[in-house]
């Protein structure tokens, strides 16, 4: 069974989402203020977190920002009733994975939340055998993908789940134009264009990480299609 720590203020909203989220098999524990969740967060095990954005004792970007300093692999899916795009690049820039505006069907937060899950498994699983077919290379870059590490110039690179389909789906097509809605499709499982520029910043994410110190820039913008991965 999957644990979901939902941290949400308002009654009504908690138990909408908890009800529906018990009767699809999830266990579902709760916190109403944001210092109280992260405290669960760090000191339980949970499979995904459900964060709204404004929330009293410390407001969900903070709470977001600091399960990312302690943990890089936990999904974390934003509720906010502020649907401007600017609103949700910034919950995305804090380390969400995916975010549902307010008001929402309970159908829709139950599709994100398992594509969250999937996606994580995926991450997590390893392949059966360690072989060259896991290891994928450019320039001075190499991404196990059966150990899930990433080296560039002989250092060691973090990523978060996310920046790393990211790179994973760039390296499975190196030296091909991607476009954003092809990278929101693969990477976020999302088949239509939500508006915001949420690709361009995990791109940037991925850049300050494997391009910043190195002579040799890896990822390239092709103005008015898309991103390319490839060796100049």
């Amino acid at each position: 069974m999957k644990k979901i720590l939902l941290i949400e203020d308002e009654t009504h909203v908690v138990s909408f989402i908890k009800k529906g989220l018990t009767e699809e098999g999830f266990e579902v524990t709760v916190s109403f203020d944001g210092q109280t969740g992260l405290q669960m967060l760090l000191e339980g095990s949970y499979d995904l977190v459900v964060l709204d954005i404004m929330l009293p004792a410390m407001n969900g970007l903070e709470v977001c920002k600091a399960i990312r300093s302690e943990n890089t692999a936990i999904p974390i899916l934003f509720l906010t009733a502020l649907g401007t795009p600017e609103n949700i690049v910034l919950g995305l820039e804090n380390g969400a994975d995916d975010y549902l505006v307010k008001p929402f069907k309970f159908i829709e937060l139950l599709a994100r939340i398992r594509t969250l899950l999937r996606r994580t498994e995926g991450h997590s699983v390893a392949a059966p055998e360690q072989s060259e077919e896991n290891i994928y290379r450019i320039d001075n870059l190499e991404l196990n993908d059966y150990t899930k590490t990433l080296v560039r110039d002989g250092r060691e690179i973090s990523l978060t789940t996310t920046e790393y389909r990211l790179l994973l789906y760039f390296l499975k097509n190196k030296n091909k134009v991607l476009s954003r809605i092809e990278i929101l499709e693969e990477v976020w499982g999302v088949h239509f264009d939500m508006g915001t520029n949420v690709v361009d910043v995990y791109v940037n994410y991925l850049r300050k990480k494997i391009d910043s110190h190195q002579n040799n820039k890896l990822i390239h913008t092709v103005i008015g299609m898309g991103y390319v991965l490839k060796e100049t």
